[in-house]
């Protein structure tokens, strides 16, 4: 079987808000004396219209929320001033999170379609699933130490 259409959106997508949108919410853990931020539990919960593949949103969201915590507490990119160079140029001097960062890493995909966005109701999910999560993290390191911290990564020296 073959099926073939297209889909032209009209001036609905200048009257109404056709995106995709998420909430994060995070719960860390400092130590007072050392600086250092852990991770105890992430949330997302994302509105993306009909979800076609679930296993797909999924892995989406998980990976986006773990890309977050290594955006928010791990990856820098250090510049050689003489010369600007990358010094952490490589996996080996380049900080990601790995399991040991992301305990408890749970995403929520809400329920519904938008057929105002497009015929069949789908959103993209793409990015939408990793912005969130530095700045809720960060918030979360406020709400523990009363330090706002607005340059990513966050680091001990920031909370010293």
């Amino acid at each position: 079987m073959e099926a073939r259409g297209g889909y032209t959106p009209g001036d609905e997508v200048e009257r109404f808000s056709t995106h995709a949108y998420g909430v994060v919410f995070a719960e860390v853990a400092v130590d007072e004396r050392l600086g250092l931020v852990r991770v105890r539990r992430v949330l997302g919960v994302y509105g993306a219209g009909r979800v076609i593949n679930p296993g797909l949103a999924e892995s989406q969201a998980i990976g986006g929320l773990v890309g977050g915590i290594g955006m928010a507490l791990l990856e820098h990119t250090v510049t050689d001033p003489r010369d600007g160079r990358i010094v952490n140029a490589n996996l080996a001097d380049y900080l990601v999170p790995t399991n040991a960062d992301a305990p408890d890493v749970n995403a929520v995909h809400l329920t519904g379609d938008d057929r105002t966005a497009d015929p069949i109701g789908v959103k993209g999910l793409a990015e939408v699933v990793i912005v969130g999560v530095a700045p809720a993290i960060a918030n979360a390191v406020f709400h523990a130490t009363g330090r706002r911290v607005r340059d990513l990564p966050i680091t001990i020296e920031a909370l010293l």
